[in-house]
């Protein structure tokens, strides 16, 4: 009998990620074939993305170009947290529902495909992972080298500027044992890279009091560094994103230090000007961050810092701009992302006076840009001439495409290797580093093995 077909599209961060890979393998489960969003099966299914107004506009022209196709659409993510408002939209729409909802998704695509005989219980999956994703076997929508691996959903922060809360609920903590099982079961599948997210990072645990989980006959405690010590002794590279600067991550540096974890950290800062940051409502002084990145240095000299700012949030003057600039100078960050301020409609910040054109707030980000620019152009002189380890991403007639223990996926530079015939996707490498420009790094392979 022909598979019946389902079309997906995930749009967003890599936390929806994770969520479309929850829904596909239950799909696939149950005998559904997952085809791309441009195939033309019936249905479709959109996980949207509804943080800022640009992700917004994506998910709509991808919902408009589903229903214009005459197409079954299913919509989950972000943007179905408010499902009346969408429906009002769109009342095309067949299903509505909010980020993690897995069955609802099932459901609805079951009542416009029907699959008969299904294999399992549908009782069986909730909006956490589940058997076979809690076992690292589901589907995932990475490359067979890297994954990502959510240790907690949602937020307990109340930034002026956000609404993660109200989308994705306040935070629920993975018991450590279920997360480390599923870190198992992409080990065992030969992952070479895993990336830890969460929200928050910082505060896994904090809302089930850190309880203890079993795994391999130990009882661990779900707290960020037990966790990450074990990963460490499972996968060869694991790395941390979405981190919140605070005192519980000094514990994390050693193990850096150690090789147990990727020295490299991503702390979404978003400003540096105190008046901005208590509008905003952050919950982390600049000052004492840069006193905990300088400290951080000193414990692991290799550390790369990535973060994120907002330019042009309602009151920002040039003098705090200045403040964000002299921040930058004196950080030495090795990666940054710049937005402008957007809107999102019911945060806290839309009611603050003193808004920023939209003029104003290109130009302050130019101006970051300009000065991270030449600051992480400065970082990189470091490697020049020196050997790296690389993970090969890709690898077509021209060379290869991979990335360093200094390079995220999507979000970093990348090392661009020069051909040779003995590059593999998804293998390490070793690679000597010839040049750079402001953010990728130019090399030739040298080999493979783990000594040389």
């Amino acid at each position: 009998m022909t598979q019946p077909r389902v079309s997906y599209l995930s749009l967003g961060c890599p936390k929806a990620l994770v969520d479309s890979e929850h829904i596909v393998t239950e799909l696939v489960e149950r005998g559904y074939d997952v085809v791309a969003a441009d195939d033309d099966a019936a249905v479709v299914v959109i996980n949207t993305c509804g943080f800022i107004d640009a992700a917004k506009d994506e998910s709509f022209d991808a919902i408009e170009q589903a229903l214009g196709q005459g197409r079954e659409v299913v919509v989950t993510g972000c943007l179905g947290a408010d499902s009346e408002a969408l429906l009002a939209k769109y009342p095309g729409l067949k299903h509505v529902s909010g980020p993690q909802d897995v069955m609802p998704v099932i459901n609805a695509v079951q009542t416009y495909i029907p699959q008969q005989d299904l294999p399992g219980d549908e009782e069986e999956a909730t909006h956490l992972p589940g058997e076979a994703r809690a076992r690292g076997q589901g589907t995932r929508l990475t490359p067979a080298h890297y994954a990502y691996l959510k240790i907690s959903e949602g937020c307990n922060h109340t930034c002026s500027f956000c609404i993660i809360p109200t989308m994705r609920g306040r935070l629920v903590s993975r018991n450590i044992g279920d997360v480390l099982r599923e870190a198992e079961g992409l080990a065992e599948q030969g992952v070479r890279e895993v990336m830890v997210i969460a929200q928050d990072l910082s505060a896994y645990g904090a809302d089930i009091k850190y309880a203890n989980g079993s795994y391999g006959g130990v009882e661990l405690p779900s707290r960020l560094e037990p966790l990450c010590r074990q990963l460490g002794q499972m996968l060869p590279w694991v790395r941390l994103h979405y981190v919140y600067p605070y005192p519980n991550v000094d514990g994390l540096i050693p193990l850096m230090a150690d090789g147990l974890l990727l020295p490299y950290l991503d702390i979404p800062l978003q400003h540096a000007a105190p008046r901005i940051l208590k509008l905003m409502r952050r919950p982390a002084a600049a000052e004492r961050t840069l006193e905990r990145i300088h400290r951080w240095r000193e414990m692991c000299p290799e550390l790369c810092i990535r973060s994120t700012f907002i330019v042009g949030f309602p009151g920002e003057t040039d003098e705090d701009v200045g403040v964000l600039l002299d921040f930058l100078e004196a950080a030495k960050l090795d990666r940054v992302g710049c937005f402008t301020y957007s809107p999102v409609e019911g945060a806290a910040a839309n009611a603050l006076a003193e808004p920023v054109s939209e003029g104003e707030k290109l130009d302050r980000q130019e101006r970051v840009y300009e000065v991270q620019g030449e600051i992480s152009r400065v970082r990189l002189d470091r490697f020049t001439g020196q050997r790296l380890r690389v993970l090969i991403d890709e690898v077509d007639s021209a060379g290869a495409i991979a990335r360093s223990m200094f390079d995220a996926p999507d979000i970093d530079g990348v090392v661009h290797v020069d051909s040779d015939p003995a590059l593999r996707a998804g293998d390490f490498a070793w690679v000597r580093v010839k040049s750079h420009d402001h953010h990728d790094l130019y090399a030739s392979y040298t080999g493979s093995g783990l000594n040389l």
